[in-house]
């Protein structure tokens, strides 16, 4: 009796899931041929204007961690960077959420992203009230602390 509840378990564990075939069956041979791929329906129509007002409410409801890194992870995939007010919309979230590193790597993010140093100290003098308020130090800051790594 316990080897056939196995047999089913380990069956179900190797077929395909319902989702993946959907997921396969959405894609045409010839948009796979091509190199087509489909990260976004807004990808090819939103304005940076909606972008940015569509991650900001994104964040505004954001009730977990992985939700929020979820969201940070598809915000910063795209090739550009987040306003600020997004950028104080996730480090909001992620104060929310309780998770200060994840609020520390969102400015990691913004220096990678931002083509020179002037931008990414532009965010950061801009969002210097609100950090100070939540109580977010930079990597660089956190650095910088007594006692600290050098």
């Amino acid at each position: 009796m316990a080897s056939s509840a196995l047999t089913g378990m380990f069956r179900s564990a190797v077929r395909p899931s319902t989702s993946a075939l959907a997921r396969q069956a959405r894609f045409s041979p010839a948009a796979i041929a091509r190199g087509a791929r489909h990260y976004s329906e807004h990808a090819e129509e939103e304005s940076y204007e909606a972008f940015n007002a569509r991650y900001a409410k994104f964040f505004t409801q954001v009730e977990d961690v992985f939700e929020l890194q979820r969201g940070l992870n598809n915000c910063f995939a795209y090739d550009l960077v987040p306003s600020q007010e997004v950028v104080e919309e996730a480090l909001k979230a992620s104060r929310r959420v309780n998770d200060y590193g994840t609020a520390v790597r969102i400015f990691e993010g913004i220096a990678q992203k931002v083509e020179n140093t002037a931008q990414y100290n532009e965010y950061l003098k801009e969002t210097e009230p609100l950090r100070k308020e939540l109580g977010i130090l930079t990597k660089e800051e956190l650095y910088n602390l007594p006692g600290s790594r050098p």
